[in-house]
């Protein structure tokens, strides 16, 4: 005799019925990222698997929802049922599972008192109806504590020409605030705005980021996190290639011919803001800073930086014969021996 409907939550997740919260925590988000929607555009098979996923991970995330489904296998088991449903594809199963030889527990070692008549529920999805709260009975929905949802959308509700998609799963009844880290390059961390970025859980976002970010700072999204709580972006600025954040300094290294470094002259240099003009005086030293007053990092208050500018002399390694031909004579009437004054 079997069960109707019998989802084996473990099974579906791949793990022992004795895993711990953290081991159903790692293994679901690994899961998630794989079937996501938005990584299997069109694959029907993929967005079941998903959907399962979630209600595993719902049921046996929650310490009180785990121990009624434990409870409820081995109601079940007493009853004669074959409670073994197939095997989802793409599965691992850690442990035997065969068996259901399942402890009363609620997911940290502990035994639960709470008691459910479960010979009410005619078939498994009337259970895990009461279990999470939806399209339950009256008396069930009336006793069943509130509920709100999160909407995860796919990528293709972001295409033009396409059908939005969203899959609703019902949220825990406690808030929770999460953390997330976000990289992001300079030049986004210095202008802001709107950004999609993909979350560990799958989920894909559209947020406005504020402009100044630095690292370390955490951006709060409110009512993003589990159950209508906040999820909190760890803000990482990658290295630049070309500039370095000296606090609200910004430096660079800018290289120059040795006729720029003689005469002098505006010489254009990259900023956040663009390319800029700005007037080397003759004689400049390799090593020597210039500033550029405003031209660094925005801090708390608004206030920005200077950005300061080593200079860099380069020489060309492969003159033109016109130019090696100039450099001879420049070399025949030049009266300047930098190496006059050596203190050796």
């Amino acid at each position: 005799m079997t069960m109707q409907n019998f989802r084996d939550y473990y099974e579906i997740l791949g793990v022992s019925t004795e895993a711990s919260s953290e081991e159903i925590k790692k293994v679901f988000r690994r899961l998630a990222r794989q079937y996501h929607p938005d990584m299997n555009p069109g694959d029907k098979a993929a967005e079941e698997k998903f959907k399962d996923i979630g209600e595993a991970y719902e049921v046996l995330s929650d310490p009180n929802r785990r121990s009624q489904y434990d409870q409820f296998s081995r109601f079940l088991k007493k009853k004669g049922f074959n409670k073994k449903a197939p095997k989802a594809p793409g599965s691992r199963t850690a442990g035997d599972n065969s068996d259901w030889s399942l402890r009363n527990r609620n997911g940290s070692g502990r035994n639960s008192s709470q008691e459910v008549d479960f010979s009410q529920f005619g078939d498994f999805n009337s259970f895990v109806d009461q279990l999470l709260g939806r399209r339950g009975s009256a008396k069930a929905a009336a006793t069943a504590p509130e509920r709100s949802s999160v909407r995860v959308s796919s990528a293709d509700a972001y295409r033009p020409g396409t059908t939005k998609t969203a899959y609703t799963v019902s949220s825990r009844p406690d808030r929770k605030d999460v953390e997330a880290r976000l990289t992001l390059p300079l030049e986004k961390a210095y202008e802001g705005g709107r950004e999609r970025i993909r979350l560990e859980d799958g989920r894909s976002l559209e947020v406005d980021l504020p402009a100044g970010m630095v690292t370390g700072q955490r951006v709060r999204l409110k009512g993003q996190g589990i159950a209508g709580g906040n999820l909190y972006l760890k803000i990482t600025v990658a290295p630049h290639s070309f500039f370095k954040l000296e606090g609200s300094d910004i430096f660079c290294q800018l290289p120059v011919t040795p006729s720029e470094a003689v005469l002098g002259g505006p010489v254009e240099v990259p900023t956040l803001d663009g390319r800029v003009k700005m007037n080397v005086p003759s004689g400049v030293r390799s090593g020597q800073r210039l500033r550029l007053a405003s031209k660094g990092y925005p801090t708390s208050t608004g206030v920005r930086g200077d950005q300061l500018v080593e200079i860099q002399i380069m020489v060309p390694r492969d003159p033109s014969p016109q130019a090696r031909e100039l450099y001879e004579k420049l070399r025949q009437i030049e009266n300047f021996n930098p190496r006059l004054d050596l203190p050796v």
